[in-house]
């Protein structure tokens, strides 16, 4: 693989600075009360230098949580059919590492308590993180399903059900309840079992998968 020149890992990894400083951001003041100058201040950056690379609180907003996106779908995003058990199960495992993290839950937090009077806060929220995941998982499992390894008719239905499956009932509490930090052993019993019941109800052969998930899971937590 060829190596990026100093020069562009330089940019990407300062962008990355910018991210990160935004997220710390927004999950301390919220959307209202985020802003640039907090940004770059956290970023230990100048305000023209942010809006160099993000021209606008939205622009950066969009931007740090499609990068939460991408993390979300790397193991699934190559959809090779043969590795489906397995990249479910990396799948399940990011996009639980990501949405239970403590910052990322105290933004969602702020959202919902400024969604009632600020719509589009809601709105943009929605748009710019769980849509595009929800975007990308449909992809995933439509072509899996065209490659004959799943069946469903409703592609939408079926990425609800899988990340509804796997992390719904945690998550729910850690929103509401921010005291309580489930354990790894806590997590991989609504993973594993949200896989399970997910293969049941939409593998073209369950008794095959499931027999591969479960050695999936036995040689560990990716």
């Amino acid at each position: 693989m060829k190596q990026l020149p100093r020069r562009e890992l330089n940019r990407l990894a300062r962008k990355q600075q910018l991210l990160d400083a935004a997220l710390v951001v927004f999950a301390r003041e919220g959307y209202s009360g985020a802003s640039m100058d907090a940004v770059a201040a956290e970023a230990g950056t100048s305000k023209p230098t942010l809006y160099k690379h993000y021209p606008s609180k939205e622009a950066l907003f969009t931007a740090m949580m499609r990068a939460r996106r991408d993390d979300m779908l790397l193991s699934i995003e190559l959809g090779d059919p043969d590795a489906m058990v397995a990249q479910l199960h990396g799948f399940a495992w990011r996009y639980a590492r990501t949405v239970m993290r403590p910052d990322l839950l105290a933004l969602a937090r702020l959202i919902i308590g400024e969604a009632q009077r600020f719509p589009h806060i809601g709105v943009a929220y929605q748009q710019s993180g769980p849509d595009q995941v929800l975007d990308g998982v449909m992809t995933y499992l439509s072509h899996l399903r065209d490659e004959g390894r799943l069946q469903f008719e409703d592609a939408e239905l079926a990425a609800q059900d899988l990340w509804g499956l796997v992390l719904s009932a945690p998550r729910t509490r850690a929103l509401y309840d921010p005291q309580w930090v489930p354990s790894q052993a806590e997590l991989a019993r609504y993973i594993h079992n949200g896989l399970r019941v997910f293969l049941a109800g939409y593998a073209a052969s369950p008794e095959r998968d499931l027999e591969e998930l479960e050695a999936v899971i036995a040689a560990g937590t990716p």
